[in-house]
Formats: C-alpha cells, structure tokens, sequence
C-alpha cells in the first residue's frame, strides 16, 4: 500500500493550480478594457453630385407613340390618321425634339403592313435610312 499511496502523492504534487492564472488573465483583461482609448473614426465624405431636375415633359410626349387598332386603325395622341399623314407627324416630333423615336404600339391582330408603312413613312420623315420605329405588341 505503500508504493500506492506514494504514487498518488507523487501525482498530488505534479499537478498545477490553474485558478490564480485565470485571476490574473481576467485582472489584465479588465484592465485593458478599462484603459483602452476608443476612438469614434469618421468616414469617408463623398460629394454628390446635386439630383436632376424633374423632366417638364413625360417620356411618351417626347417620343411619337403610334398606337394600331386590331382594325389598323392608326391613332396619335387620341386623333385618328392615315398612314399618310404619318411623315408630317414625325417631321413635327422631330423638329421639337432631334432626339425623339418613333414607337408602335401596334395590337396583335393588326396586319404587318400597317407598321412597315408607319416605319417607311418614319424614315423618310427622319431621312436617316437607319431609322427604326419600336415596336410594342399588346392584346386588349
């Protein structure tokens, strides 16, 4: 029993005390806490540029809108035309705004030759022979 018990006291004094490590771990980090400086950095200044004023006019006032019927009935700005008034028309957009397109809004029963008579009339009115008109499809 002797040689048991001498082993256990060998084990006894080998073994090492955590407990005030761990105090004094939690003093300094107490401390650190306590003394850090904690210091409030501004960011960045970014200077914008000031907001767009508001457009006077809609974005369907600027452009021609052609709306076609299922009839091929062609419609502007709610009056009724024939296709040959369709250049006069563009040719007046176009003076007020250079930059303006033309769009169909054709519906989906209206004939093909309709619009390819809108587009015709829209690029001899623009005489830019790479003049395109938009076209929009709707079913009501």
């Amino acid at each position: 029993m002797s040689k048991l018990f001498r082993k256990k006291a060998e084990q006894d004094e080998a073994a090492i005390d955590l407990t005030p490590m761990l105090d004094v771990v939690f003093i300094m980090l107490i401390f650190f806490i306590v003394t850090a400086s904690f210091v409030s950095e501004d960011g960045f200044l970014v200077n914008r540029p000031p907001p767009a004023p508001p457009q006077d006019t809609p974005p369907e006032a600027r452009n021609a809108v052609f709306v076609v019927t299922e009839l091929n009935e062609i419609w502007l700005e709610d009056r009724r035309i024939d296709v040959r008034q369709v250049r006069a028309n563009v040719e007046q957009i176009l003076a007020a705004n250079p930059e303006a397109s033309v769009i169909v809004r054709a519906h989906e029963l209206s004939n093909a030759e309709t619009y390819i008579g809108i587009t015709d009339q829209a690029k001899q009115a623009s005489g830019n022979p790479n003049f395109a008109a938009s076209l929009v499809t709707y079913n009501n």
